[in-house]
C-alpha cells in the first residue's frame, strides 16, 4: 500500500528483457539500506517487488501483465521515474490510498499554466473516466492527485511547482502517456452497487435496488 507521495526520482540503468516480461535496474536518491529483498517498491505508480537492492539502487521483476498495462513498454535506460516505498502503517497518509495495481494508460493533451500551477488534462478510456469524479483522488505515475474537472473522455489535474519540482510530472510533454490509478475505494463501491455474475452477487437476479440490510450485509454498516 502507498500514499501517492513520491519520495525520490529514479533512474533506469538498464532493461533487460524476460520473455515478455522485463527486468528493470534502477538507481534513486533514496537511502535503501534498511530495504529488503521482497519488499514492494511503487515504480511509476506501479507496485513492483525487490529482488535486488544495493544502498540506492534495486532490481525488479516485471510480469506481463504489468508491462502491458502500464507506460513501461516505453521505458528505455535514462528514463526518470517516481520512486515511493510501501506506506508503515505509523505513517502519516498524506496523499489517499494507492494500491499500486494500474488501471489503465491516459495520454497527455493539454498543459497551460495559470499563475503559480499547471493545468494537464489527461486523455482517458472511457472505462477508466467512469471511475473518477470531481474532486476525487488519482494516482498520475503514482502522483496523487485531485480531479479538478472530469468527463467521459478526460479529467484534468491542477500541478504546484513543487509537485513538478520533485516528480517526473514537471518532465511531460503534450503527448506523453501516463500510468492511471482510479480511487480503489470508489472501485469497490462502484462493484458492490452494480452487482456481479457470481453466486456471491450483492445484486442477485440482477435487482440493484440499496437497502439497509444490503448495506450491512455488505459492511457498509
Amino acid at each position: 500500500m502507498f500514499t501517492g507521495i513520491i519520495e525520490s526520482f529514479g533512474t533506469i540503468k538498464r532493461i533487460e528483457s524476460n520473455g515478455q516480461g522485463k527486468v528493470l535496474h534502477i538507481q534513486c536518491d533514496l537511502d535503501l539500506s534498511e530495504s529488503k529483498i521482497g519488499d514492494s517498491i511503487a515504480v511509476n505508480g506501479a507496485c513492483l517487488t525487490a529482488i535486488r537492492l544495493e544502498k540506492q539502487s534495486f532490481k525488479v521483476d516485471m510480469a506481463p501483465e504489468t508491462v502491458e498495462r502500464t507506460t513501461f513498454k516505453k521505458l528505455t535506460a535514462g528514463s526518470r521515474v517516481n520512486i515511493e516505498r510501501a506506506l508503515k502503517l505509523s505513517d502519516r497518509i498524506d496523499g489517499h490510498l494507492v494500491s499500486g495495481h494500474i488501471d489503465g494508460t491516459g495520454t497527455i493533451s493539454s498543459i497551460k499554466k495559470n499563475s503559480n500551477a499547471v493545468i494537464i488534462t489527461i486523455d482517458v478510456p472511457s472505462k477508466l473516466a467512469s471511475d473518477m469524479i470531481e474532486k476525487g483522488s488519482v494516482a498520475i505515475d503514482g502522483i496523487s492527485l485531485t480531479i479538478n474537472e472530469c468527463s467521459d473522455k478526460n479529467f484534468q489535474v491542477s500541478i504546484i511547482p513543487h509537485t513538478a519540482d520533485i516528480t517526473t510530472i514537471g518532465l511531460k510533454q503534450v503527448g506523453d502517456k501516463v500510468n492511471i490509478e482510479t480511487d480503489m475505494i470508489g472501485k469497490y463501491v462502484k462493484k458492490i452497487l452494480m452487482g456481479s455474475s457470481s453466486k456471491n452477487d450483492a445484486f442477485p437476479h440482477g435487482k440493484k435496488d440499496i437497502s439497509m440490510e444490503l448495506l450491512a450485509r455488505n459492511g457498509f454498516l
